[in-house]
């Protein structure tokens, strides 16, 4: 699963072509589109434009897609259950998987609560994936206990959950867990710094992977048939991802739509407002990182 930028016109608008586009081409190499995610700015959309956004995924693919069921709310409100479950019904009426994605109110409890509110999420859903995220990447990201995640196991409706700790162990930790209690469970790394997580048994829910979805997926049937290259593409994809997300963190959007601007992906490298932005310097940096990738021409 690749989470999809957004890209943005110069004057700041959402580029709804070259959107419909990035969706169209993750689904095309085989990934599945994962929209309305931390890469897709769904924190920075309102209604009208998260259904629009929905409204894509499901026609570009047929409702072959996961999405961010997202609740916008303020530190110290309580669980809006009725929000996340309309947000859920939403991506599912349309073909979607919906990611509960965190908020003030699903993470600021206990952690018995945020077991308690997912149970209850998923009695008026057929299926959903679960996410932890840290707070490097949101303020009110958390990543909770392993004996918590236990319970994240037990609720049938949770057919996997992202986990976007930056940790290798704490992942290693879910995957050992899942193997022993629900082999069938999708422990979906959010590393991007240790993208080769697949070599250990965990599937992905990526944002680098939305730099680069044909690589991905190239580097993806390398691993899948034991081809040795695998390697070096990982190594260099990898590259990109340490330099990408360096903190502070949520700066990988602006450095993904610069990216996808050399690649001839998008037209402008903006961000909305309240994104944070790199410095122009990375610039030469990725197309040096992209060249080598063979997807973008070197430097002059």
């Amino acid at each position: 699963m690749s989470a999809v930028l957004l890209p943005h016109t110069p004057e700041g608008e959402i580029d709804w072509a070259a959107t419909e586009a990035h969706i169209a081409r993750t689904h095309e190499v085989g990934l599945l589109p994962g929209v309305n995610m931390d890469t897709g700015y769904v924190q920075l959309l309102d209604r009208d434009q998260k259904l629009r956004v929905l409204d894509l995924a499901a026609e570009v693919t047929g409702g072959s897609f996961v999405a961010g069921a997202f609740v916008a709310d303020a530190d110290g409100d309580p669980l809006d259950h009725a929000a996340y479950v309309e947000a859920a019904t939403e991506i599912a009426s349309r073909g979607g998987m919906p990611v509960i994605f965190p908020s003030h109110g699903l993470n600021g409890g206990t952690e018995d609560d945020w077991i308690a509110a997912l149970t209850a999420i998923g009695a008026e859903l057929d299926r959903f994936l679960g996410f932890e995220l840290g707070s490097m990447f949101v303020p009110y990201g958390r990543i909770f206990s392993l004996d918590t995640y236990r319970g994240l196991l037990d609720i049938p409706q949770c057919v996997g959950a992202k986990h976007s700790s930056l940790s290798r162990q704490l992942e290693w930790d879910r995957l050992a867990l899942r193997d022993e209690v629900r082999p069938d469970f999708m422990v979906l790394t959010g590393n991007d710094l240790g993208i080769d997580m697949v070599m250990y048994g965990s599937d992905y829910l990526l944002g680098l992977s939305t730099f680069a979805p044909d690589l991905f997926a190239e580097r993806d049937r390398m691993w899948a048939e034991g081809d040795p290259a695998f390697y070096e593409l990982n190594d260099m994809l990898q590259y990109l991802g340490h330099f990408t997300f360096r903190p502070p963190v949520p700066g990988y959007r602006h450095n993904a739509a610069t990216f996808l601007e050399l690649r001839g992906w998008a037209v402008s490298d903006n961000v909305p407002a309240g994104a944070p932005r790199r410095p122009d310097a990375d610039r030469e940096v990725l197309r040096d990182i992209g060249a080598r990738l063979g997807v973008v021409e070197p430097p002059s």
